[in-house]
């Protein structure tokens, strides 16, 4: 059954064309229509929640990622560009790196804790041992992680830590499913290499 929805007197089917929706939407978002926002919110916030919630895990703060995203939409808008995709697709992509730069902050900021607590309170190497090599493996995946060109990272981000399958990451993105999985295996190949380990 085709649900339908009312949006500023229009009724619009809720399939992909929410993105032809979501691109109308930011366009008059750019010029400042806080109705239009608001119906931008409407639309897209559940899955932009369910986006960043997948990569975060942590409910609290991916309420706070969902804010930050907003905000950053309703800032940028003037940058959407129809022209080059879908507006939900352009909404998706700031929440997925809004996510994963929260994750990278807090590995950073857990990485940090762990050095000062061995140095300052004289912690036992024993004790936290376990913790800091799974510290330092993580920090060795997002060096290794860093090397790769942006396409190939996006991917592999997408695929392990946000959960999402390759036909799911090509619809995100707006690639064939063919250059994700290109994409998805020359990057594991360079991560491979990049770490030291045998395929």
């Amino acid at each position: 059954m085709l649900m339908w929805m009312v949006i500023d007197g229009v009724d619009m089917p809720e399939d992909g064309s929410a993105g032809d929706l979501a691109a109308d939407l930011l366009v008059r978002v750019a010029d400042g229509d806080q109705r239009a926002f608001s119906d931008l919110y409407d639309l897209l916030s559940s899955r932009v929640f369910g986006l960043i919630l997948r990569v975060l895990v942590n409910r609290s703060q991916s309420e706070e990622v969902l804010q930050e995203v907003f905000l950053e939409v309703w800032q940028s808008a003037g940058r959407f560009a129809p022209n080059k995709g879908q507006g939900r697709t352009w909404v998706l992509t700031i929440a997925h790196r809004r996510a994963v730069d929260r994750v990278r902050a807090s590995q950073s900021s857990t990485d940090r804790d762990v050095r000062v607590g061995i140095r300052d309170l004289g912690v036992s190497h024993d004790s936290v041992a376990e913790q800091v090599e799974l510290s330092i493996e993580g920090g060795k995946v997002v060096a290794a992680l860093a090397t790769l060109p942006d396409p190939q990272r996006e991917a592999l981000v997408l695929s392990y830590y946000g959960g999402y399958s390759q036909s799911e990451i090509a619809v995100l993105i707006g690639a064939p499913l063919g250059t994700i999985k290109t994409r998805m295996r020359d990057g594991l190949s360079r991560l491979r290499s990049e770490m030291g380990v045998n395929a």
